[in-house]
C-alpha cells in the first residue's frame, strides 16, 4: 500500500462574478483555509493542499457576493484548529458576527476548552471518515461526544464515502444532537434519486434532525465541471423532503482534487439553476444557516 501524500491542485484563482445575485446576508457554510508556513500539517494527513489563505477567501466572497462564512476543520490539520480559529477570529474582528466554525477534537477535550471554543464562535464537531487523519475518535464514542457537546447546543458534522451511507445509517439514526452532512452525502448524481443511499438520506432529512449541505457539486456530478445539471434532481428532492434543513457552501478551496477544479462562479450559478425561487434561496443561503450556526 502506498504511503505517499499526494499534492492536490489549487482552486481557480480567478473566480468570476456569478450571473445569480445572492441574497443579502448569504452564508457560505463550508470553507477551509491552508497556510503551510504558519500552520504545520498533520503527519497523518492524506493529501497536501495548496496554500489558500484568508485573503484569498475574502477575495472570493467579495466576488461571489457572500457576506458570512463557516470555517470547517480540514483533515490535514488533525485536531489542531488554529488555522480556522485564527481565520474566524480575524473576520469577526473586522466585522462582528461574520464567521463561525466547526472544529475537530478528541474525547480528551475539556468542558472549559469547549466553552472557550463556543464563546469564540465554534458550533460543532466534524467527524470525517472520508479523509485520512480526519476521524480522531471511534464511532462507539458517539454517545460520549454527544454528552460533551449537548450543553453547548453544538452539532456533529459528517463527511464519509457515499458508498457507506447504508452501513452508517444506524449510527446517524441514534444521534440525538443535531447533525449535518456535507456535499450531498457524496451520493453520486449518476445513481439518481431512487438509489438506496439517496433514499436513506432523504429519510434522515425528513426525520428532522439532519441538515444537508447541497455543496460539492463537482464531487458528485458525473463530471468535475459545469453545468452540474445532474445534481438538480437531488437538490430538488432534498428541498422537498425538508425545506428547513438545507444549506449551501462553496467547499472552497476544493481540496483533495487532482485533475481539475471548478470556478466558484459556476457553482453559484448551478445553485441558482437548482433553486429558482427567491424566497427558497434566502431560506437556504441565509435563514437556515443563520439559525443553525447561531449567527
Amino acid at each position: 500500500m502506498s504511503t505517499e501524500i499526494r499534492d492536490c491542485i489549487a482552486p481557480d484563482r480567478n473566480p468570476r462574478k456569478p450571473k445569480v445575485v445572492l441574497p443579502k446576508g448569504t452564508i457560505d457554510t463550508h470553507v477551509h483555509v491552508f497556510d503551510k508556513a504558519r500552520y504545520p500539517m498533520s503527519p497523518t494527513r492524506g493529501y497536501n493542499p495548496p496554500d489558500s489563505k484568508l485573503e484569498d477567501l475574502k477575495h472570493l466572497h467579495k466576488t461571489l457576493g457572500v457576506e458570512r462564512v463557516v470555517f470547517t476543520q480540514p483533515s490535514t490539520y488533525g485536531v489542531d484548529n488554529s488555522a480556522i480559529m485564527d481565520g474566524m477570529n480575524a473576520l469577526n474582528a473586522e466585522t462582528p458576527n461574520r464567521a463561525r466554525c466547526v472544529i475537530a477534537c478528541t474525547m480528551a477535550i475539556t468542558d472549559k476548552e469547549l466553552a472557550a471554543f463556543d464563546k469564540a464562535g465554534a458550533r460543532g464537531v466534524r467527524l470525517n471518515l472520508d479523509n485520512k487523519g480526519g476521524m480522531p475518535l471511534e464511532l462507539d464514542q458517539l454517545p460520549e461526544l454527544e454528552a460533551k457537546i449537548r450543553p453547548f447546543g453544538w452539532h456533529i458534522e459528517w463527511l464519509f464515502p457515499g458508498k457507506d451511507m447504508l452501513e452508517l445509517l444506524p449510527h446517524f439514526k441514534k444521534v440525538k444532537v443535531p447533525q449535518s452532512i456535507a456535499h450531498f452525502a457524496y451520493q453520486p448524481a449518476t445513481a439518481g434519486v431512487s438509489a438506496p443511499g439517496f433514499q436513506a438520506l432523504l429519510g434522515l432529512v425528513r426525520d428532522g434532525n439532519t441538515w444537508i449541505k447541497i455543496s460539492g457539486a463537482n464531487r458528485v456530478s458525473e463530471t468535475d465541471l459545469p453545468p452540474y445539471d445532474d445534481c438538480k434532481p437531488m437538490a430538488e428532492a432534498l428541498i422537498k423532503a425538508n425545506p428547513e434543513a438545507i444549506m449551501w457552501g462553496t467547499d472552497w478551496p476544493h481540496p483533495n482534487k487532482y485533475q481539475v477544479n471548478p470556478n466558484d462562479g459556476d457553482l453559484v450559478d448551478a445553485f441558482g439553476d437548482w433553486v429558482a425561487d427567491e424566497a427558497m434561496r434566502r431560506k437556504i443561503m441565509v435563514d437556515t444557516p443563520a439559525k443553525f450556526y447561531r449567527f
